[in-house]
């Protein structure tokens, strides 16, 4: 497996688990999160940056809406459930010329839909146990939604330490749109000391499962963080088998406001570099994409 493959891990997969299990309250405490419901909205803007060699540029705007349940069943077992939504814009300006050699005009609009469940298991005072199912639709303007399904299982365990800290080595298995892949991963919870901490930035905005933050709590409602992550996006172009994939790694800085116990506001500031636009027809394609700034909202309500 190449270190391509291995940062591809796609959003049908590890946020999800991350979203039921890995939240960093659970993980430092090492209890279940027994908040019963939770539903987030975030916007994730970028500016404008230069996409291939033939004077196109491209500026995204996204909209991402999710529900999430978290439901303990006795000590030992709990399940969870999420729906997720995300209204993804594509603003292109094109000088002439259509992308990949004039074959395909830019699309505007991408929608993802996404159902999932988990499973986990405490086994005793150190190691827990999941599994994660997921189905996802993902497709864009010039496409049909009947094409464009993604489903896939995570699979992981997680060991805790007596002074809280955790570690977890997991397995993706993902049959993604025209593409099958099985994906390793390592989770990492680390309190360093009572105000520094070293994570998986798995909260919303556009950090991903493949980076790591390290962040400072300020005070018991503020905290800040800095790292750097991996994103990816797969989705439908046409037909039911040619699709687009976005590859990029993106360095952010984070700022949380736990504002009341049910309202948290995240806010992030970015900047994305080495991104790449693939086309699969099934023939592989790659345009680069320049590097540019992002800033990203996000607002969870806990019930």
């Amino acid at each position: 497996m190449t270190n391509g493959t291995f940062y591809k891990i796609s959003l049908i997969s590890v946020t999800f688990l991350s979203s039921q299990l890995f939240t960093p309250t659970a993980l430092a405490s090492g209890k279940p999160n027994f908040s019963p419901l939770s539903i987030s909205m975030s916007h994730i803007g970028t500016a404008e940056s230069d996409v291939g060699e033939d004077n196109h540029s491209l500026q995204r705007s996204s909209w991402l809406f999710d529900i999430n349940a978290k439901i303990p069943l006795n000590r030992q077992w709990s399940v969870g459930f999420n729906l997720g939504y995300g209204d993804l814009n594509y603003d292109w300006q094109q000088g002439g010329s259509s992308l990949f050699g004039n074959k395909f005009n830019g699309w505007q609009q991408v929608n993802r839909y996404s159902a999932g469940v988990s499973l986990s298991y405490r086994l005793d005072e150190h190691w827990m146990f999941m599994v994660a199912p997921k189905l996802q639709y993902a497709y864009a303007d010039t496409a049909s939604s009947s094409d464009a399904s993604s489903y896939g299982v995570v699979a992981s365990g997680l060991y805790r330490f007596d002074n809280g800290n955790l570690v977890g080595l997991g397995v993706a298995y993902l049959n993604d749109i025209s593409e099958v892949r099985t994906v390793p991963f390592i989770a990492v919870n680390w309190q360093i000391t009572d105000a520094w901490r070293l994570g998986n930035p798995f909260a919303a905005g556009f950090t991903g499962p493949a980076g790591l933050e390290l962040s400072y709590k300020m005070s018991p409602s503020i905290d800040f963080g800095f790292g750097a992550s991996k994103r990816m996006q797969r989705f439908l172009l046409e037909g039911d088998d040619t699709t687009v994939e976005i590859d990029e790694w993106v360095s952010f800085l984070r700022v949380g406001w736990r504002a009341t116990d049910s309202i948290v506001l995240t806010g992030h500031a970015g900047y994305y570099f080495n991104g790449e636009l693939e086309l699969n027809t099934p023939q592989v394609e790659v345009e680069s994409i320049d590097a540019q700034a992002a800033l990203a909202f996000t607002a969870e309500y806990k019930f």
